[in-house]
């Protein structure tokens, strides 16, 4: 049996690296391409109008992997939510 001796700080790094990585492999973390109606939800608006004015208008990223299906970036709707909230006093 070997035994490793590191430093406090490389252990402490090391161990952070490791919940990175397992918090990057979890399998309950959001999609990050959503569909229009789970988009819709998100933005608390019930027209896919007002959607495709958000997408036509550059507000919120989409990618449009097949000719009828339109998928929506999480973040930059969340990004998008964010630019319009205001500060409290």
């Amino acid at each position: 049996m070997e035994v490793v001796c590191i430093q406090e700080d490389a252990f402490y790094a090391l161990f952070d690296k490791v919940i990175e990585h397992v918090e990057s492999k979890r399998v309950d973390q959001p999609r990050k391409w959503i569909d229009g109606d789970e988009a819709m939800s998100i933005l608390n608006i019930s027209s896919k109008t007002t959607l495709q004015k958000l997408r036509d208008e550059g507000k919120i990223r989409f990618s449009k992997p097949q000719p009828r299906i339109i998928v929506y970036d999480r973040n930059s709707i969340n990004e998008y939510l964010e630019s319009k909230a205001y500060e409290t006093f």
